[in-house]
């Protein structure tokens, strides 16, 4: 009998997969702009190199298949060609033994029918299709497109107020997104191919901490212009459309159904994660841009849009997503039974309930069914999250779920809602679920399917329903806007179907999203109201970015920003997070790469900003 060995066999895998994290992180930072055919060309490449060589269809097909694709990368291949390539991808995924020639050849299939055009752009023009090319990550992943950075560079020199005016550029909310955005900035930022992404959301934090926003001056506005402007709805896409229009030197009227000012930011999002008093800052800040004048505690219907359409030059209508959306259970109507919207609302108007010794059942699993679960902690209540699908498929920040769970919250999972039982004083004691198990996976996620399992009761004297908002749209559609499934329709310039001077955005039309994309959706409305006014203004935030000094490539850890213990921040709905030190701060700032300044960021065209 041969004599057993307690190394390897494959004497390179230990030392092969320290190789692969690095080409997991390359996989991690591709960049925005990416070709399409390289990205596949690449993956062939690498599936090839994969094939054990049992199966014709994976080791013969796949390399010809690669070598096909850079020939159409090389703008070098014919119809014929690519008509190949197509028959090779059919042939190792249907033809192959093991899971590297038939996933290798779905994806491929996959990509010559997602990125057809592409294909076609590279064998009949030559070249890639408009669009392609590589743009600085952060800036391009930022829905404002703000210059990031060069306001790290600005805080990381001690310019903390230079770093709000250079955000304010192009998101006049630095404090709201320095507490509450979800950081797309971070997603491919080219840093994780040293170590780890450039926490961007902690640094925008350390600079508003340091320069508050309502102390740091806007800029001065531009000469009247003569022309009006109505706003419907004060939240994140309506202040930002009015800020950056008043800064044109438009006159703005901005109209809000509420007594306060803020929208979702105010009434939706728990103060533990965003003192208020923060949101003021940025509110005040933007209220001494140019000439706005607040109407708050109007609401708005039919007859006052059409006077707003006929009177102004111009009307925004960011109304927000405050409507809940409901469970479609018997008992949903009893007492008891709250929606995340008028939970979270009621709080923000200053009435908080007492949960007290209640049992609190919140159903849904998004970052809204997190601060209804967090906030029902801190009213006192003993708090489940019931959600149907599994815990990594809830759609809410892992931070979030990571926080509630600290703070005592229970999370059931693979449990779907079923019905409401009701006590003989008529409000609610108990909500029923049918268990799931987890099945197929449809529209990206694994689907749940009801397990031959019996219901669970689980008892209730609080029902939160999280699983959604929707948008009020009836005033507006009474109107004359055109809706669709609840969303004001609009083209991609934001001009409302059937009108000209009528412009909506945010949360209204492209149904509930985040703050940063309101934002986003207000800057857009305000550079094309003034473009449909017959102007091209164009603003300056009179800050110079510092010149970029050469990176610091040594692998260092990421500065994450530290919370009060759980046990503490539970009690109470004073802010959850820390702000980071002066030292980790220019640590922090000494990571980033300046992709502005170095590669395709140096590049004309490399760079995705607003003027």
């Amino acid at each position: 009998m041969n004599r057993l060995s307690i190394e390897a066999r494959a004497v390179h895998d230990r030392p092969l997969q320290a190789f692969l994290d690095r080409f997991g992180r390359r996989l991690a930072a591709t960049p925005p702009g990416t070709c399409p055919v390289a990205v596949t060309t690449t993956l062939l490449e690498c599936a090839a190199s994969q094939t054990c060589g049992k199966c014709v269809p994976c080791r013969d097909g796949l390399p010809q298949a690669a070598v096909l694709a850079r020939r159409v990368l090389d703008c070098r291949a014919t119809d014929e060609d690519l008509a190949r390539l197509h028959a090779l991808a059919e042939l190792a995924c249907g033809g192959s033994d093991c899971a590297i020639g038939w996933e290798a050849g779905e994806a491929l299939l996959a990509a010559l029918s997602t990125f057809s055009d592409e294909f076609a752009s590279h064998v009949e023009r030559h070249r890639c299709a408009a669009g392609v090319g590589q743009s600085v990550p952060c800036e391009t992943d930022c829905p404002a497109h703000v210059n990031v950075p060069g306001y790290v560079a600005l805080a990381g020199a001690g310019d903390c107020a230079g770093a709000v005016a250079l955000i304010r550029k192009d998101n006049p909310f630095p404090t709201a997104c320095a507490f509450v955005c979800e950081h797309p900035c971070e997603t491919r930022c080219r840093r994780t191919l040293v170590d780890a992404p450039l926490n961007i959301r902690g640094i925008k934090r350390y600079a508003v901490d340091h320069a508050p926003a309502d102390k740091v001056a806007v800029p001065a506005a531009l000469p009247a212009s003569g022309r009006r402007i109505a706003v419907v709805g004060a939240g994140p896409s309506g202040l930002t459309c009015a800020y950056y229009a008043a800064l044109m030197g438009h006159e703005v009227h901005v109209y809000e159904s509420r007594s306060q000012l803020g929208g979702m930011m105010r009434f939706g999002i728990p103060a533990y994660r965003f003192p208020r008093e923060r949101l003021d800052e940025d509110i005040a800040a933007i209220l001494s841009a140019g000439d706005i004048t607040v109407h708050a505690g109007e609401a708005v219907d039919a007859a006052a849009l059409e006077r707003l359409a006929a009177e102004f030059d111009a009307l925004y209508v960011a109304a927000g997503a405050h409507g809940a959306k409901a469970l479609g259970l018997e008992g949903e109507d009893t007492a008891g039974v709250l929606s995340a919207v008028e939970l979270l609302g009621a709080i923000g108007e200053g009435d908080t309930p007492d949960f007290s010794g209640k049992r609190v059942v919140v159903v849904g699993g998004g970052n809204v069914a997190m601060d209804c679960a967090r906030t029902a902690v801190r009213c006192g209540g003993e708090v489940t999250v019931v959600y149907r699908r599994r815990l990594e498929d809830m759609t809410a920040l892992p931070a979030e779920v990571e926080a509630a769970i600290a703070e005592g919250v229970e999370m059931l999972t693979l449990e779907a809602p079923v019905r409401l039982e009701v006590n003989a004083e008529g409000a609610v004691c108990a909500l029923v679920t049918q268990p799931q198990m987890v099945g197929p996976v449809r529209g990206g996620r694994p689907a749940p399917v009801p397990a031959s399992k019996p219901e669970r009761v689980i008892g209730a004297d609080v029902v939160l329903v999280a699983v959604g908002q929707g948008i009020v749209s009836d005033p507006f559609e009474a109107f004359g806007m055109t809706a669709a499934r609840g969303r004001l329709a609009a083209d991609s310039f934001l001009v409302a179907e059937g009108f000209s001077n009528v412009f909506a955005g945010g949360d209204c039309q492209t149904g509930p999203a985040t703050v940063i994309r309101a934002i986003a959706a207000g800057k857009v409305a305000a550079r094309n109201i003034d473009s449909y006014l017959g102007y091209h203004h164009t603003l300056d935030c009179g800050v110079e970015v510092p010149a970029a000094a050469p990176n610091d490539r040594v692998p260092t850890g990421r500065v994450a920003l530290a919370e009060r213990p759980a046990r503490e921040r539970a009690r109470d709905f004073d802010g959850c997070e820390e702000s980071m030190t002066y030292e980790e701060a220019v640590q922090e700032c000494g990571r980033c790469l300046r992709c502005d300044a170095f590669g395709c960021g140096s590049m004309e065209g490399g760079r995705v900003q607003y003027a």
